[in-house]
Order: C-alpha cells, then structure tokens, then sequence
C-alpha cells in the first residue's frame, strides 16, 4: 500500500437535522399539559412525606416542639404551599386511577374486565378510605 491509496479522512461531520423546540413546548396540548402536571405532581407529593415526617417529629420530641411546629404551618407561605400541594396530589391520583386500567388487565371468566369497573373501583376505594378518616377525625 503505498501513499496514494491511503484512504482521505477529513474533519467535516455532516450536521444532524435538530427542529427548534420551544420552552413551552407542553403547552401546546392539554394531553401534554396533564402529562407536565402529573410530572410536576411528584414534587408535592414528595413535600407532603416531608411535612409528615417533620409532624411525627415534632409529636416525638414533645409538646414544646409540637407548639412551635403548629405555629410555622400556621404562617401563610406553609398554608399556601399545602393548599398548592393538596390540588397536585389530586391530580396525581386522578391521573394515576385513570391509568390503571391501561396498567392492569385483569380477566374475569376469560374476558377482559371494563376499564370503567377498574378505575371506578380505585373511586370507590379512595371515597370509602376518606370517609373512614373523616369519621376518625371528627368523631374521634
């Protein structure tokens, strides 16, 4: 081999076709919009585990703490984060049950079980557990 039958290499690259995508691509269609939400949805329920956690500590270490606890949720920048919170988590579990059945077939004498007995049973189930917690907390 000598040196004219080297192959010629060079430092051209051809350019891949990237489109522009907008920031604000999700706002383009509800279905992309309630897919954002529901991803966004995740950082509330996190914040949610972690204002029940610091609860429970604030119970464990005693009355002083527990006062001092209540009064930093009372302010308003706590309050409205766990009004915010409370419409995400909403949002979650509606768009979780709605997802269920697409996630779970379940078969009943070999036919597929209707997606609205699935999701309607995950309704039940949520109504009947917070009407349980509702009796517990206002009789109890």
């Amino acid at each position: 081999m000598n040196q004219t039958d080297k192959p010629i290499y060079t430092e051209f690259h051809p350019r891949w076709y990237r489109p522009r995508m907008s920031t604000y691509w999700w706002l383009k269609r509800p279905s992309y919009l309630a897919f954002i939400g529901r991803e966004v949805s995740s950082v509330f329920v996190a914040w949610s585990i972690v204002y029940l956690l610091l609860l429970i500590g604030a119970v464990h270490r005693g009355a002083d703490d527990y006062r001092s606890f209540l009064d930093w949720t009372g302010g308003i920048g706590v309050v409205l984060l766990n009004v915010v919170s409370f419409c995400f988590i909403v949002l979650h579990a509606v768009t979780w049950f709605n997802l269920a059945p697409q996630a779970m077939v379940l078969r009943y004498k070999g036919k597929r079980v209707p997606e609205t007995w699935i999701a309607g049973a995950n309704y039940g189930a949520w109504a009947f557990v917070s009407l349980i917690v509702a009796l517990i907390v206002l009789l109890g």
